[in-house]
């Protein structure tokens, strides 16, 4: 479950001056490497916006989406035609975090979050990359590209979608 709220504030950050993002809007790889050196890639669209809004949308190497809001995580599989609706906690604001987080070098913000420390890099005053250590200790990073920020967003997007009869876990 951290790892997704670690996927929702990495969405939030894109502006030199990022204590003004209302909303974001990009494409993204995500690898992940463990303590052996083997790492797991991830390709995708992300979209969101304030308050506490998400959507991850996985291409590869499998299809999975994911909403994300204040108050819970669904995640739709289709290729197991499965969703998974999990209570969050709701006193995690992103937007509010990124608007706080200092910058420590050109083009270089860093943000803490419970345990977790996340190193934000920009470029042409649009986000590069988001690195952090996982609850696993993993090493995560996300590569944003085809940003924008501040655009308008229709809320009907943040909206899962699935088929009726799709297997449906409530945990």
């Amino acid at each position: 479950m951290k790892q997704l709220w670690i996927l929702l504030l990495c969405s939030g950050i894109s502006f030199a001056s990022i204590e003004n993002v209302n909303s974001f809007e990009a494409d993204f790889t995500q690898s992940v490497t463990d303590d052996k050196n083997t790492t797991l890639n991830y390709s995708g669209h992300i979209i969101a916006s304030k308050p506490q809004n998400a959507v991850w949308t996985y291409k590869k190497p499998i299809e999975k989406d994911i909403y994300i809001n204040q108050y819970s995580v669904t995640i739709v599989e289709p290729e197991i035609e499965q969703v998974i609706i999990r209570q969050i906690e709701s006193n995690f604001d992103f937007f509010m975090m990124i608007k706080n987080a200092k910058k420590t070098g050109e083009n270089i913000y860093v943000a803490n979050y419970k345990e977790s420390k996340f190193t934000i890099l920009t470029e042409n005053n649009l986000i590069k990359s988001i690195s952090y250590k996982d609850e696993f200790e993993n090493d995560v990073k996300i590569v944003f590209k085809n940003q924008q920020q501040n655009i308008e967003i229709d809320s009907e997007v943040f909206t899962a979608k699935y088929p009726l009869e799709f297997d449906i876990i409530r945990d």
